[in-house]
């Protein structure tokens, strides 16, 4: 029986997509401070393949560790839990007023 071992899976947002096949996301995690015991939220970028270039900015996705795909990319995109909520301009209202200058 072949097995892997555990894979690493991090759940982050898209901050950035202009590359072809890669998007950039940031995941959060909370670590304590070790002499006040506060809770402190830090964040890593990470560049991630997304093979169909489905993801935009804005949306939270599932990575999954894998294996160097180039120098600084080692994560994919497994999922993309939710989309990015974006709002629609009406283009003919636009357009008028570009008629009437």
């Amino acid at each position: 029986m072949n097995t892997r071992g555990l894979r690493k899976e991090r759940s982050g947002l898209v901050v950035s997509a202009r590359m072809q096949k890669t998007v950039v996301v940031s995941v959060e995690r909370t670590v304590m401070h070790p002499k006040y015991k506060k809770h402190l939220r830090r964040r890593t970028k990470v560049k991630v393949h997304d093979e169909s270039n489905q993801c935009r900015v804005g949306d939270r996705v599932l990575i999954v560790e894998c294996r160097p795909l180039s120098r600084d990319k080692r994560w994919r995109v497994s999922k993309v839990i939710e989309r990015a909520k974006t709002t629609e301009v009406n283009r003919s209202s636009g357009d008028d007023a570009q008629a009437a200058v």
